[in-house]
Order: C-alpha cells, then sequence, then structure tokens
C-alpha cells in the first residue's frame, strides 16, 4: 500500500497545530486528529510519520499515540459480556438518538500496519516511541495472533536472535 504523501504531510501539519498555544490553530487540528479513525489509510500515515526519523520528536510521539488509540479502539468491533456491540467510545449519538456504529479499520489498513509495525519498533531509537509502539503491537497480537498475525513470533526470534548488538535484542524482548 502506497501513501499518499500529501495526505502525510497535512496530517503532519495538523499534528504540529495540535501544540499551538493559540486555541484558533490547535482546535481545527484536535478536531481533524480526532476525525482520523474513519479515515481509510490513517494508522498507515501515522506509522510513516511515527518512523520518520527527520520529524520533530513531539509530533512523532503525538503520531505513535494516535496509532496506539485508534488500533486500540477500532482493531475489532467491540462488545460486551452479553455478544452485543458497545458504542463508540466517544458515546456520541446520530441525530435519530442511535448510537455512532464506532469506526473499525479495514482489512487493508490492518494488513500494512501488521507488516511495517515491528520493523519501526525494532528500529526506534527512542525508548518512549518504542513503548508506544509495543503497547500497538500488544494491543494487535491480542485479536490477530496467531491467525492473522503468523510471522508475528518469527520476526520477533528472528530480530532477537539474528541481532548481535545486545540493546537491539532488548528492544525486541521488551516489546
Amino acid at each position: 500500500n502506497k501513501v499518499d504523501m500529501t495526505q502525510v504531510e497535512a496530517l503532519h501539519v495538523a499534528l504540529q497545530q495540535s501544540f499551538s498555544p493559540d486555541a484558533s490553530v490547535r482546535d481545527p487540528a484536535e478536531a481533524s486528529i480526532k476525525q482520523l479513525k474513519f479515515v481509510a489509510g490513517a494508522t498507515q500515515m501515522l506509522l510513516h510519520i511515527t518512523e520518520e526519523k527527520q520529524v520533530q520528536y513531539e509530533v512523532r510521539q503525538a503520531a505513535a499515540i494516535q496509532l496506539k488509540n485508534i488500533c486500540r479502539e477500532c482493531w475489532v468491533e467491540r462488545m460486551s459480556y452479553l455478544g452485543i456491540p458497545l458504542p463508540d467510545y466517544s458515546h456520541s449519538t446520530n441525530p435519530d438518538g442511535t448510537p455512532v456504529k464506532p469506526a473499525l479499520l479495514s482489512e487493508d489498513d490492518k494488513v500494512a500496519v501488521r507488516a511495517k509495525l515491528i520493523e519501526c519498533l525494532l528500529s526506534e531509537p527512542d525508548k518512549s516511541i518504542r513503548d508506544l509502539m509495543a503497547e500497538t503491537v500488544h494491543c494487535i497480537a491480542i485479536h490477530d495472533f496467531p491467525e492473522q498475525w503468523p510471522d508475528l513470533l518469527p520476526v520477533l526470534l528472528q530480530a532477537i536472535g539474528l541481532n548481535a548488538d545486545p540493546s537491539q535484542a532488548l528492544r525486541g524482548h521488551n516489546a
């Protein structure tokens, strides 16, 4: 899946603006970021920004947080103990009073995130961003391992086993 760089750039700007002290800049940026879970390819764009080492640290961290939150909220439909679908986290309602249907990631987005996430995690030098990515791996693995993510363990074991640099091996282990 090819990431649209124009959209990535717009998302990068929105993430930057979400730090603005000026509410007239910050509020629209935050509103657009809240809508990301409904945007096809948003998780891929967030992962792209997170892994881009030239991007300002705070923006990379914000992208990693959004990625984790979207994967946690939107990976699978949340069900009650009785097997009834739970409403959106925001508890919003439609104009007719029915609960807003939660956003769910497309299979394309899931495949793309699973394919790239471990590589990004293992190459990330910053511990706090690495920890966020490890949480994202955990959120996904709960639902997808081993059926939809059979290569998760082989990739992690290979990273741990083949890496001569102990800090790299530990990175994979800590994830």
